[in-house]
C-alpha cells in the first residue's frame, strides 16, 4: 500500500466572530490538495489592531479556542508576534492560502519565505458573499 503524506495548507486570519465566510475559506483551502492537512494562524490582538485600527471584539485565545473547535481545521496556532517569517518555517507548509481581502504581509512573502530554504504555494482564494460575510459588516447597522 503506497502512503501518501499529507499536504500542509496554512491560513491565517483575525477569525473575530467565526461565520459562513470563514468556514467557506477553510474549506477552500482543503479542497486545494487530495490529503490536506490545514494549520490555521489566528492573529494576536497587538497585529489585529495595528493592521485593522481596532481591537478584536474576542481575545485571541478566545478567537484561538473557537478555530481549534473547528472540524475543518486540523491544527490551530497562534501567529507571531512580531516577524511573521519564523512562524511560517516552523510549522513548514506546502501551500499558503490567502483571503481574496488579505493584504496584510503578502507582498514578497513567496520570496522571503524561498530565501530561508521553504518554497511555497501560495493560493488566493474566493471571496464568499464579501457583501453579507465580511467581520468588518458586522455589528454595523
Amino acid at each position: 500500500m503506497i502512503h501518501h503524506p499529507k499536504i500542509k495548507i496554512m491560513a491565517f486570519g483575525t477569525f473575530d466572530l467565526l461565520h459562513k465566510g470563514h468556514l467557506d475559506f477553510f474549506k477552500q483551502a482543503r479542497l486545494i490538495a487530495k490529503r490536506p492537512y490545514l494549520i490555521v494562524s489566528v492573529a494576536r490582538d497587538v497585529n489585529v489592531k495595528r493592521i485593522k485600527g481596532r481591537p478584536p471584539s474576542f481575545t485571541q485565545s478566545q478567537r484561538l479556542k473557537k478555530v481549534k473547535a473547528c472540524k475543518l481545521v486540523d491544527k490551530a496556532v497562534l501567529g507571531a508576534a512580531k516577524n511573521h517569517i519564523p512562524h511560517i518555517l516552523k510549522e513548514h507548509p506546502s501551500i499558503i492560502t490567502l483571503g481574496y481581502d488579505q493584504d496584510a504581509y503578502t507582498d514578497n512573502l513567496k520570496e522571503a519565505l524561498k530565501k530561508q530554504g521553504l518554497e511555497v504555494k501560495v493560493v488566493r482564494l474566493k471571496s464568499f458573499k464579501p457583501h453579507i460575510y465580511k467581520s468588518s459588516l458586522f455589528g454595523k447597522k
